[in-house]
């Protein structure tokens, strides 16, 4: 059964495109890789929560929208084996003087085993 890479990040709402690009030229990279999917998506109905939210999870702040991604995989090995493939890749250094769209310290990641999958 597949494997999934999971994120929360928060990224500020005037560096909406600037994310989306950076997206764009990983994608390929994780597709490349081993990854059969890339999914990125900008938070726009994210409710307030009673104890914790997305929001909340990543701090984000005012001015700051919350992206939630999962890259899929065929399964965990191919994740592993993949995975290094992708942060040993030059195409993944930011190149001098880039600015990182978003606050790496409050992004959340981890890596999920499948439980169940069900498609229309």
């Amino acid at each position: 059964m597949s494997y999934m890479d999971g994120f929360v990040i928060p990224v500020p709402k005037g560096k909406k495109q600037g994310y989306k690009a950076m997206a764009e030229t990983a994608a390929p990279v994780f597709l490349e890789h081993g990854a059969t999917r890339v999914v990125e998506c900008w938070g726009d109905d994210i409710k307030d929560g009673k104890v914790n939210d997305f929001r909340t999870a990543v701090i984000a702040e005012e001015g700051e929208e919350v992206v939630f991604s999962w890259i899929e995989w065929p399964s965990k090995d191919v994740r592993d084996a993949g995975m290094a493939k992708v942060m040993a890749d030059e195409r993944m250094k930011p190149p001098e003087g880039l600015d990182i769209p978003f606050s790496g310290q409050r992004m959340i990641y981890g890596g999920f085993s499948v439980l169940l999958d069900e498609r229309a």
